[in-house]
């Protein structure tokens, strides 16, 4: 347990049976839940339930949470690193990028666009070490950190930086992306994932049509006033997953929305989230055309971290235009990344690959063994099917008399990419 004047955190194993127990109290400020939700995220921490209370100045907030494998948290080492992070937490402060140079990138996504972003910085002598992408409704942003190869620093020279901006804007662009293709270098950023969410806002993927077409877990939002109270109550009903209350309180404080009070649960793979918000001002949301826009700027912030696809695993010694060829060998075989996490450490590459056939529909299980065979069968890993896939529908289609069941060539794709995962894990 910690004090100081303003802050209280107490880590609690013995209340729930099935979770540890993480109370704040805080004198109210801006941004002091995203703070606390952003620490217990950061960690890959799953919350279960939480319960969130402003009175007058005092802000008290109570988390459930477990490890990912379901488990209450015993190593004293985290326990003590949450009560010091929560304590000190500041969601607005700045980190650097330890030695990098970072590049901004929104645009329209492609199938193969990614492959394209890499070979021009391998071309320019850049080695990206660090990455995370994004895509929703037909954009994608990026947040890539680079280093020079020759030197291993940062990239500094305003000429060099001048040449990367140009030559990336140039492929965000391509045919027909002439206003809305944005590159830009950045000293320091709040936080990564934070940051994303604010360049699909900016750039309003959000009001965009889906590539795909609705489907059943899409997220459910509503919003209602509470006059007598002056609140705005917004519901948030989809299924469950990692870091998914950091998205949403996120986009709300972004969105310059305060929360006063919220409760949140889950059950299986379901969740259910109710908020208690108003302006930074103090007013309720004030008319129907801000209504739909929290509506469809809370699905947007669901859905952009929704692992669409084949999830594929690298691992490997880091080399020069490692990316680009892993990335071209995607594009060649028809496969589209839907979502990326690259890291290095100490020389060997980490990345995560999401990826659908090249209009968003699964992967052809034959493809993504051809693909594996090209990188390295011991390199590159399957490892987690596409959710939304699991609960399709069948149906079915007459051609010439004969009767083709949708639903059972889905499942015929997921069971021989499941004998994959088996085989190769």
């Amino acid at each position: 347990m910690l004090f100081s004047c303003y802050y209280r955190v107490v880590i609690d194993n013995a209340v729930c049976p099935t979770a540890t127990l993480v109370k704040v109290d805080s004198a109210r400020r801006d941004g002091i839940l995203l703070g606390a939700v952003q620490v217990l995220t950061d960690l890959n921490l799953s919350i279960k339930k939480a319960y969130i209370s402003s009175d007058g100045q005092w802000f008290m907030d109570v988390f459930h949470v477990t490890d990912l494998n379901g488990n209450k948290l015993t190593d004293e080492s985290v326990i003590s690193y949450i009560e010091q992070s929560l304590e000190t937490s500041f969601p607005d402060r700045s980190h650097g990028f330890d030695g990098s140079t970072a590049l901004e990138l929104t645009g329209t996504d492609r199938v193969g666009l990614l492959s394209e972003v890499f070979a021009v910085l391998a071309d320019l002598q850049c080695n990206v070490v660090d990455a995370k992408v994004w895509t929703h409704n037909g954009r994608i942003a990026s947040l890539i950190s680079v280093k020079d190869c020759n030197s291993g620093s940062p990239i500094n020279d305003s000429q060099q930086i001048d040449r990367i901006e140009s030559r990336l804007r140039n492929i965000l662009r391509g045919d027909n992306d002439i206003r809305s293709a944005k590159t830009s270098v950045s000293l320091a950023i709040t936080h990564t994932e934070r940051r994303l969410h604010q360049m699909m806002f900016a750039d309003r993927d959000y009001g965009r049509k889906p590539v795909l077409q609705c489907r059943e877990d899409s997220p459910v939002v509503t919003v209602q006033n509470w006059a007598e109270r002056g609140y705005s109550v917004v519901n948030v009903q989809c299924k469950d997953r990692a870091k998914l209350l950091f998205d949403v309180v996120c986009t709300l404080t972004d969105m310059q929305y305060v929360v006063f009070h919220a409760t949140i649960n889950t059950a299986e793979d379901k969740a259910y989230m109710e908020f208690y918000v108003r302006h930074t001002d103090g007013t309720p949301i004030s008319s129907e055309a801000e209504r739909q826009r929290v509506v469809q700027c809370l699905r947007a912030a669901v859905e952009r971290r929704a692992s669409d696809g084949v999830r594929l695993e690298l691992c490997t010694s880091d080399r020069q235009g490692l990316l680009a060829n892993v990335t071209r060998t995607f594009r060649e075989n028809g496969l589209n990344v839907t979502r990326a996490e690259i890291s290095t450490t100490n020389d060997i590459a980490r990345n995560v690959f999401y990826v659908t056939d090249a209009i968003g529909n699964v992967a052809d299980p034959k493809i993504i063994e051809t693909v594996r065979e090209k990188i390295g069968l011991g390199e590159l890993k399957v490892k987690e099917l596409p959710l939304i896939y699991h609960e399709r529908e069948e149906a079915a289609v007459g051609v010439g008399g004969a009767v083709l069941s949708l639903g059972s060539l889905v499942r015929k794709n997921l069971y021989n990419l499941g004998l994959l995962i088996k085989s190769y894990s």
